[in-house]
């Protein structure tokens, strides 16, 4: 998968993880897309050491949950670590 195309994927499986994740979410549009490229990089490396299942094509629905999910646990645990330090934006 292209540069280009991992970064549309971090942004919008951060996005969809950002709407999944119960309260409200902290932090910019680019902390979103950041954090969503960490998630799919960890979705990416859990699913090809746990499924044999690496994120390789753009249009496949096995890259996007993957990716979603990954996005899911790094905002979470974001969003933990930034509550305990009692920072609020």
């Amino acid at each position: 998968m292209g540069f280009i195309a991992f970064i549309v994927l971090g942004l919008l499986a951060g996005l969809i993880a950002r709407a999944i994740l119960p309260g409200k979410q902290t932090g910019s549009i680019l902390m979103t897309i950041l954090l969503g490229i960490v998630g799919a990089l960890l979705g990416g490396w859990l699913g090809s050491v746990l499924f044999s299942a690496p994120l390789e094509n753009f249009f496949s629905i096995q890259t996007w949950l993957l990716a979603i999910v990954g996005s899911v646990i790094v905002l979470g645990i974001y969003g933990a670590v930034r509550g305990r330090n009692g920072r609020t934006a």
